[in-house]
């Protein structure tokens, strides 16, 4: 039995923040016997809610035989010097909760915050113990992508000499995408290009889905709908958010050009796109694109399941030519239906597990044209699409996911081979 500490900012409970990776590991470590806690900040991200009330350092909770240990920072809004403030506090304050509890044999770090996964590392050495540095944003790249920061500004540089030095520093590093390495390479970081890190000890474990709590929400959480129960439609569902970013205009463009009748789009979701496309929808008398709402992530098997086709739309950062790692991808297979991925990303999921098709231009006429053909389909060739999604879905369960982890985990800790 390992005790093992799982470190990630966001992390807590996922009543409060659906951020479910680090729980879902810590769900299937404990099962396997090991000894779990997830280091947290109190304040919950997105929200209003702050899980300490007072001035102590940090407070423990349980919830689902999980163990939190939720370390005191201040409330924050947006992206502003509040956000940094709060990151500064957790990993300045986590050393001394740490003080409290019983030396751990290994630390994951998430880099969900640079300074969450230094601290890890920090702590690790202190323990002599070992640590892996998990990877789910790639950072700063994503700030020069998304033009947060300009490529010319010194401060970058500063930036990635501190992420250089956390992937040197871990034991391990786990990429939630499958080029982790080809990022490495790219930053010429790897031994062989003259830099210090050891591609050996570079891994890849991408998000997944937990096929228990999905199937259980499919039996127990029906979504009632006319349109999704319409055995003469062919259904095209998209649940997520309905911004920019997700590109749906794109969709309803598609939607003019869709020659079979049958097909019908269903749209589930919220975002300050929705009433923009509305209008949208009504001045260009699109007929064959509903609007379903925002609906609660317990009923979205049971809507996933009832597709015919799911999708998603890539909003075109550079970033995916290092892979996906989108939660509802996982989702969207579970159900046993096929993928729809629009836009242009490497290691696809679709094309490797032959559960959909991936087109990499937005173009609505080559968009229109696939969604056809998927309609047309012969029925045995559709019905492989979807066991073909099953499979795909058994191999990113997070049962499966935790194994990869634990081989991670016994290589350092020279435990007995999973």
């Amino acid at each position: 039995m390992m005790n093992i500490w799982l470190i990630n900012h966001y992390a807590v409970p996922i009543k409060y923040y659906p951020l479910a990776r680090t729980t879902n590991f810590a769900k299937y470590l404990i099962r396997q016997g090991h000894n779990v806690t997830i280091f947290a900040a109190s304040a919950v991200h997105n929200s209003d809610i702050n899980l300490i009330s007072d001035k102590s350092l940090f407070t423990e909770i349980s919830v689902d035989s999980i163990k939190y240990v939720l370390i005191n920072t201040s409330q924050y809004k947006g992206n502003g010097i509040s956000r940094i403030i709060n990151m500064f506090q957790f990993a300045h304050r986590l050393p001394k909760a740490c003080n409290k509890f019983k030396k751990p044999d290994i630390i994951m770090a998430s880099s969900a915050t640079p300074l969450a996964c230094t601290a890890g590392i920090k702590l690790s050495k202190e323990y002599k113990c070992k640590c892996i540095a998990e990877v789910s944003d790639l950072w700063p790249e994503s700030f020069v992508e998304y033009g947060l920061i300009s490529k010319n500004n010194p401060l970058l540089r500063l930036m990635y000499i501190y992420e250089k030095r956390m992937y040197t520093k871990a034991d391990k590093v786990i990429f939630t995408m499958e080029g982790g390495k080809d990022y490495i390479v790219e930053r010429k970081w790897d031994i062989e290009h003259g830099g210090p890190i050891d591609l050996k000890k570079i891994h890849y474990i991408n998000n997944g889905v937990d096929l228990e709590e999905f199937n259980k929400n499919f039996e127990h959480h029906w979504q009632k709908d006319d349109d999704l129960d319409d055995q003469g439609a062919f259904k095209v569902v998209y649940v997520g958010s309905i911004r920019k970013a997700n590109n749906l205009d794109k969709i309803l463009d598609t939607a003019r050009l869709i020659k079979n009748k049958n097909v019908r789009f269903l749209l589930w979701g919220a975002g300050d796109e929705v009433e923009p496309l509305k209008k949208k929808i009504k001045e260009q008398k699109i007929d064959n694109v509903i609007f379903k709402g925002r609906v609660d992530k317990k009923y979205i098997p049971s809507i996933l399941s009832r597709s015919y086709l799911n999708f998603f739309i890539l909003n075109g950062s550079e970033l995916f030519r290092f892979g996906l790692s989108l939660n509802k991808s996982f989702d969207y297979i579970a159900s046993g239906k096929p993928l729809l991925i629009i836009g242009k990303a490497s290691y696809s999921l679709v094309d490797k597990y032959q559960c959909g098709i991936h087109i990499d231009s937005v173009d609505p006429k080559k968009i229109a044209d696939a969604i056809d053909g998927f309609a047309s389909l012969p029925q045995t060739k559709y019905d492989t699409y979807c066991e073909n999604s099953l499979k795909a879905a058994q191999e990113f369960d997070f049962k499966e996911l935790t194994n990869k982890l634990l081989s991670i985990m016994y290589e350092l800790t020279n435990s007995l081979n999973v």
